[in-house]
């Protein structure tokens, strides 16, 4: 019966998630679900991208948090369309909360959406949102061996930025141990290492991304 009802949960979501996806092509926005676990990062990298990619780019975000407003107003502050969904005891977003966050923003003013998920490594990955490109933010100091670990969201993802490379002298973290188990579940992950801190590496990622764009944007 448990089986029966996951099954009916995660269809109801892949339904409503195509609905999204649809209303993003319509519009050519290229939509990102961003997700980690709580401290890795996911915040510095979209701040840091904001920065660096709004005089190039329109973009706009969903910020999911199981409360406060602390990030939404941060990035608020860089001058984007932000919707902040608190999800309470939820621990992932899901694609019935991203339909209704995509009603308030200026779709036809947004050629890039990033959407933050909620810190966690586990729910996130079971709910499709609609969104182009999955990718996973893990930090040095969390360890190397998270894709062993965690290996449903290192399976689903297309894309993972190991974050905090500026810590690597500090902490018990191989990158070749993880480069190694991340190809063994997702042979065709995409990786990039950074530093928000730096700027290592980053330049890399602003140009995946304006790659995406423009995918989408011209089809």
């Amino acid at each position: 019966m448990e089986i029966k009802v996951l099954q009916n949960i995660l269809g109801a979501n892949e339904a409503i998630a195509a609905q999204n996806r649809q209303l993003l092509d319509e519009h050519k926005i290229a939509a990102i679900n961003f997700m980690s676990s709580p401290g890795a990062g996911k915040t510095s990298l979209l701040l840091q991208t904001i920065k660096n990619l709004k005089s190039k780019v329109k973009i706009g975000v969903i910020e999911g948090d199981v409360a406060s407003k602390l990030d939404s107003d941060k990035i608020k502050g860089e001058g984007v369309a932000v919707i902040q969904i608190s999800t309470g005891s939820s621990c992932s977003l899901e694609a019935h909360m991203i339909s209704l966050a995509l009603k308030d923003l200026p779709l036809t003013d947004i050629d890039l959406l990033f959407i933050e998920n909620v810190g966690n490594l586990i729910c996130p990955a079971e709910f499709a949102l609609g969104e182009h490109k999955k990718v996973v933010i893990s930090s040095v100091p969390e360890g190397d061996d998270k894709p062993t670990k965690y290996p449903l969201i290192f399976t689903e993802t297309d894309v993972v930025v190991i974050n905090k490379l500026d810590l690597l002298p500090y902490v018990d973290f191989n990158l070749n141990n993880f480069r190694r188990a991340l190809k063994g579940v997702n042979p065709k992950v995409k990786i990039f290492e950074v530093s928000c801190k730096t700027g290592e590496g980053l330049r890399n990622w602003y140009s995946w991304l304006l790659s995406e764009v423009k995918a989408i944007t011209t089809r």
